[in-house]
């Protein structure tokens, strides 16, 4: 009975020319938003590009002015020499420290626009290089860039609404549905094959058109974690979708007109999508506030001015922190490269604890924001999408743990050439550390993804049983 109701009403949509009018619109817009995702994809990617041009270029260089020191014993300036441990470290020799976009990047920007995704890693202190930010107009990076997770948070859920709105209540005010009741038909089984019809319409559509931008953008296919992204993403996108047709129906059930049913389901829009995440948001701000960057500017500024003041203190517990670097003599602390390397260590610690602090604010925010998400399905919608999409807090996370350990390799390599003014070889800077981004693991991504899915699955199921209830006390007159 439910595939013959789902049969009848796919000929009456077919028969509507509004949906002929809303199905090319919706179509458009996740095109529109596949493809301004994959510009913003296709801009990293061009940008790691020049990154990893522009190091190579610079390596041949040193290298090359390098061989041409030795063979001609030319003379140049100990600040500019590529022998020097101090300026290959600081600035000839340096390497990039890149994240690259994940293979759904396109399909979900999140939060990739607003953290740096490169850092130039140098021996200075690593306040220096993840502190500088890419010039951005303050307003593109507070409205948010218009990608297909924005259509699917915002406007896919106004389509269902659309459609779903007078399920019931349309056959109740032409006097039909107590007419189709007559049957041996239940009252559920015809809520269910008209929302099911709808639902498979819209689930078609969406993600039918979003699976044909992301391959007529360029996808790569080949990729290992490309499907099993995909597939959860499509997972996430139906639960997402079956919250709002639930809803729908549970209004519905309580028997109002269709005009009251319409503005009781804007009114629910309004409340998942924009209030519930916009109170969220202020509470955590409330709760974990974040110092300002001039703030930890200028936490940095002192802790540098106290460092230099105690310039001889802070040179001989350096050397009492790392002996090996003293070798058979006694380290020269008038030099300059030692006492800067001494001094930035000395920074590193004192900013320790502002930066800290910053960090567990940041991560207060995230967790209280992880334990209330599920007040809202867009919420959690939007975090999944972004997990999948690899565009996340998490991974950028992951991604910073990564460059502080590389930023220790790399002062490691280099500290010890300073401290005994070793002459560096061209292979030397092929011997330096190279940076290699490895991806969170696929089991901690599809567990988050999981659980984001698994709470739409209880809300949908919850509000789904709310209208079985509410469909055996509907009254048709």
């Amino acid at each position: 009975m439910v595939t013959r109701i789902m049969r009848h009403e796919w000929r009456l949509l077919g028969a509507d020319r509004t949906l002929w009018v809303v199905v090319p619109l919706l179509a458009a817009i996740i095109g529109y938003g596949v493809y301004n995702g994959a510009l913003w994809v296709r801009f990293q990617e061009q940008t790691l590009r020049a990154a990893g041009e522009e190091e190579a270029g610079r390596h041949a260089r040193a290298k090359a002015e390098i061989a041409e020191i030795e063979r001609r014993g030319k003379q140049v300036q100990p600040f500019l020499d590529p022998r020097s441990a101090a300026v290959a470290s600081g600035r000839a020799g340096v390497r990039y420290a890149a994240m690259p976009p994940a293979p759904l990047a396109a399909l979900a920007v999140g939060q990739s626009d607003l953290y740096p995704y490169y850092f130039k890693v140098t021996r200075q202190s690593r306040q220096t290089f993840v502190s500088n930010d890419e010039i951005e107009n303050p307003a593109n990076l507070l409205s948010g860039r218009f990608d297909l997770a924005f259509v699917i948070i915002y406007l896919y859920p106004l389509l269902i609404l659309a459609l779903a709105y007078n399920l019931l209540s349309a056959e109740r005010e032409q006097g039909t549905l107590a007419m189709m009741l007559s049957q041996p038909v239940a009252l559920r089984t015809v809520a269910l094959g008209k929302a099911g019809a709808r639902a498979l319409v819209v689930l078609l559509v969406a993600v039918g058109f979003s699976l044909a931008g992301f391959l007529l953008v360029g996808a790569d296919l080949a990729r290992g974690d490309v499907w099993w992204r995909l597939l959860l993403w499509v997972a996430v996108v139906a639960l997402y979708g079956a919250f709002w047709f639930a809803l729908a129906v549970a209004v519905n059930a309580w028997g109002k007109s269709s005009a009251s049913n319409a503005l009781m389901l804007a009114g629910l829009w309004l409340l998942f999508v924009l209030l519930v995440p916009s109170l969220l948001n202020v509470a955590v701000t409330a709760a974990y506030p974040v110092p300002s960057r001039v703030e930890m500017i200028q936490a940095t500024r002192r802790a540098s001015a106290e460092a230099t003041a105690r310039g001889s203190q802070v040179m001989a517990r350096y050397f009492e922190d790392h002996p090996e670097l003293a070798g058979d003599g006694a380290p020269d602390f008038n030099d300059f490269y030692t006492r800067s390397l001494a001094l930035q260590e000395e920074t590193e610690r004192l900013v320790g604890p502002v930066t800290d602090y910053f960090d567990r604010q940041v991560l207060g925010q995230q967790v209280l924001v992880d334990r209330f998400r599920f007040l809202s399905p867009a919420v959690v919608t939007q975090a999944a999408l972004n997990d999948l999409a690899g565009t996340s807090a998490e991974r950028y996370r992951h991604f910073l743990s990564q460059v502080g350990a590389y930023h220790q390799s790399w002062k490691a390599y280099f500290a010890p050439r300073i401290v005994s003014k070793a002459s560096l070889r061209p292979e030397d800077y092929d011997r330096a550390p190279a940076f290699a981004f490895r991806e969170e693991p696929a089991a901690a991504v599809a567990a988050r993804a999981s659980v984001g899915g698994a709470g739409l699955l209880v809300a949908t199921l919850l509000v789904a049983a709310a209208a079985v209830a509410a469909l055996r006390r509907y009254r048709l007159a």
